[in-house]
């Protein structure tokens, strides 16, 4: 019944851009929490970025600050991720989230309170 789409994933040189897209269908979410986490191969689930739809606003990891936006657009139940200044480190699966409440600040980065997720696509920064 509930699924997030994902795209915009794909190769690029450090310091190049790309943006990822995540449209949620059988659910709204305009009153909860919609972010990405990403998992590089032999590595733990790392939280990037979230937007808390209702009295929230955006929040991002430190290893992002400064070069990843998330955006959000109510009426298409959807949230962008804008990725500029990549580095080979940010090389990684991204996957969408999203919860149907808010979270709040100290729960985002947990992945456990996430129970609809994307199938994930591949981030590849390299030289």
């Amino acid at each position: 019944q509930v699924q997030l789409v994902e795209s915009g994933g794909g190769a690029v040189q450090p310091g190049g851009s790309l943006g990822l897209s995540c449209a949620a269908s059988g659910r709204t979410f305009s009153s909860g929490t919609m972010g990405w986490f990403r998992q590089a191969p032999g590595k733990v689930r790392e939280f990037v970025a979230v937007f808390r739809w209702t009295g929230g606003g955006s929040h991002y990891a430190d290893s992002v600050k400064g070069r990843f936006t998330i955006s959000r657009d109510r009426a298409k139940n959807t949230v962008l991720l804008q990725m500029n200044s990549l580095k080979p480190e940010d090389t990684a699966v991204y996957y969408c989230a999203a919860i149907d409440s808010r979270l709040i600040l100290n729960r985002v980065w947990d992945a456990e309170n996430y129970p609809y997720w994307g199938q994930g696509t591949q981030v590849t920064v390299s030289s």
